[in-house]
């Protein structure tokens, strides 16, 4: 039997396939849904066990009684040098709407077709990726990632294969937070360092976990630490503020909350980024393209941004991702982070004696390209001169271990037999890598239970606390004679940018603002698209924080006409003195759905939010801003902080 079922899952391996569920015989020691999904299971000498490499008997990987080192040296002698190199990249898969691994759809973007997951393990050996586009039915993705772990098991070592994932928990309007379908809906980052409740912060932490955990995703890509002390980057909304200490007491609830006090099967590994902070960039210009301008420190404040990560390894965060950019003159090379050896090695490694992994960034080694036409050039900041084989070997002699975004496992191979790379380098990143997984439990069983997906993804009270944290977070601002909240059904309301039927349920909405008592419009910080070719890069949120022009001017002559309650979306710190002046009263969200605005409008939940970053007067006081330096905006409009209670 042991052969019969040995033969089918090489057999599947080679054609792709994933459907069956094998002899579950003398299996009734291991859980039923090990029994389910397994196809190497054996029983040997009195003892059942995945046989993962094939061969009949328990080797020490395979033993879950073995110490998590054992086991990984074991492996790792038994690890080609092609499956170590492999094991060192991480990219995204498409996830096929049918749920099979190797489905054609693509990931939608200017660089050619994406490999499928399939593709990748079976060419590439590798065992590490990320989804970005997944089905709106959880269910669907359960079944991809179990096929996926099938798959990985009939491999030659049957090395399980990690998903990982950038978030998917919040109402979110910009582009570094994939898209909550079927998931509860909670406000961002910005919102729980505005609500500042380092439990709460846990407690959806948890929930996350348990949802990710629900469909097979095992490591998160979050949390992110950097500090917003340059008020027009692009990222502010995925962070917790330009406080350090605020968000080093939100990191640290955070990773507690998805890992546990030490990660284990029922945890899920956090990647937190972007070492060693990121958000000092000149002109708040994001370095995921060329037209940024460097990361600069003209306030000596480089140690300022240290200090969430230091929350993050009393935490246990399992990894690191270091950011794109280049430190400017703050070490030897003005090189990006991940090429840096002072910044992986001298600072983290070696100041902070972290040895779990480090991976890089996304696209640090590869132009993406259409056609004969570079579209988007690797971010390889002050080594563009060098080659890919090269600029794979500076990353790693920097002290990386894994390479986001990238699927180029035949460097590292080229590098070792070209002997400018060692071997023993290699197995060092591996171990760590190894390590991860088994820490996760991923050898001992990697599948998930897809029918126990309806009673965890999405459940009533993770949704209902979602939405409960939208309302909270929110900010006030103003509140002219004390307006809010808003008395339910007795006022005719003009509305913008908000559902009229869901302003229905509270108010009668009237088309015109000459007929109405109040006006009631959403408005989102202002951005402003850089002129690029790169399409991913015209989605950014760069650029002055104002409003400008006509639009500046429409909004203003509404303030005028019909006393207004703005709503006003803060991604960034917004720059809107005139609007502040004019409006009747004024509210910052963090992520919130139009029916969470009115509830907190007209009184069945109290805006409870303070400011986790200022919000400056004018763009001059922006602009003469040090970028690496918190709180210092010329006599701001609101201060970091700040936020009022209602009276009523």
């Amino acid at each position: 039997m042991k052969r019969i079922r040995l033969l089918f899952a090489m057999s599947l391996f080679l054609l792709m396939g994933c459907q069956n569920t094998g002899d579950k015989s003398n299996d009734n020691q291991l859980p039923a849904l090990l029994l389910e999904k397994s196809k190497s299971i054996i029983e040997a000498d009195g003892r059942t066990f995945r046989d993962l490499n094939h061969n009949g008997k328990l080797d020490i990987y395979e033993d879950i009684n073995q110490a998590v080192e054992t086991r990984v040296e074991d492996l790792l002698r038994q690890m080609t040098l092609e499956e170590k190199a492999g094991m060192m990249f991480i990219d995204g898969v498409p996830v096929s709407d049918d749920g099979l691994p190797d489905g054609r759809k693509e990931i939608t973007g200017p660089a050619v077709r994406k490999p499928t997951i399939v593709e990748n393990m079976a060419g590439r050996k590798m065992a590490n990726f990320n989804v970005w586009d997944i089905p709106k039915d959880p269910k669907i993705f359960a079944a991809w990632c179990n096929s996926a772990q099938q798959i990985a098991e009939a491999s030659r070592l049957g090395i399980p294969i990690t998903i990982a994932s950038d978030p998917r928990h919040h109402f979110s309007k910009n582009i570094f937070s994939m898209e909550a379908e079927g998931f509860s809906q909670f406000c961002e980052t910005l919102g729980f360092a505005a609500i500042g409740d380092e439990k709460l912060v846990k407690e959806f932490a948890d929930i996350v976990r348990q949802e990710y955990l629900a469909i097979g995703i095992r490591e998160a890509l979050h949390p992110q630490v950097d500090l917003a002390t340059e008020p027009r980057w692009a990222r502010i909304s995925g962070a917790f503020g330009e406080d350090a200490v605020l968000t080093a007491k939100m990191a640290k609830a955070y990773i507690e909350g998805m890992q546990g006090t030490m990660l284990n099967p029922e945890g899920v590994a956090c990647m937190t980024k972007h070492f060693p902070g990121g958000g000092p960039q000149k002109e708040g210009l994001d370095p995921h393209f060329d037209f940024q301008k460097g990361q600069i420190y003209p306030g000596n404040n480089f140690e300022y941004h240290l200090i969430p990560f230091e929350a993050a390894f009393e935490a246990k965060t399992a990894a690191i991702m270091p950011y794109y950019g280049v430190p400017t003159d703050q070490t030897a090379e003005n090189v990006g982070m991940a090429y840096n050896k002072a910044i992986i090695t001298d600072l983290l490694r070696g100041k902070y004696h972290y040895d779990g992994v480090v991976c890089t960034d996304w696209g640090l080694v590869t132009d993406a390209q259409m056609g004969p036409d570079v579209v988007w050039p690797a971010r390889a900041w002050g080594v563009e001169q060098l080659s890919a084989t090269d600029r794979v070997l500076k990353i790693i002699e920097a002290g990386c271990d894994q390479f986001g975004g990238e699927n180029r496992p035949e460097l590292v191979v080229q590098l070792v037999k070209e002997g400018k790379l060692s071997e023993e380098r290699i197995d060092t990143s591996v171990r760590r890598l190894l390590r991860l997984k088994f820490q996760l439990g991923l050898f001992d069983n990697p599948f998930v239970d897809e029918s126990k997906i309806p009673d965890i993804v999405g459940k009533k009270e993770f949704r209902e606390l979602g939405v409960k944290t939208q309302q909270r977070a929110m900010t006030l601002l103003k509140n002219e004679d004390d307006i809010l909240p808003l008395a339910k059904n007795k006022w005719k309301a003009y509305i913008e940018n908000i559902d009229s039927s869901i302003v229905a349920k509270y108010a009668s909405v009237v088309a015109k603002p000459e007929e109405a008592d109040i006006a009631i419009i959403r408005l989102n910080t202002p951005w402003y698209p850089v002129d690029t070719k790169i399409p991913f890069a015209q989605g950014f949120h760069h650029g002055d924080l104002d409003f400008k022009g006509a639009e500046k001017e429409r909004i203003i002559q509404l303030l005028k006409k019909t006393p207004t309650i703005v709503d006003i979306y803060l991604d960034r710190p917004a720059v809107i003195p005139e609007i502040a002046g004019q409006c009747k009263a004024l509210i910052g969200d963090y992520g919130a759905s139009d029916e969470s605005v009115c509830e907190v409008l007209f009184g069945n939940t109290p805006p409870e939010g303070n400011l986790p970053f200022e919000l400056p007067s004018s763009m001059e006081a922006v602009k003469n801003q040090k970028t690496d330096v918190p709180h210092d905006s010329e006599n701001p409009l609101f201060e970091f902080g700040y936020g009022l209670r209602y009276k009523k």
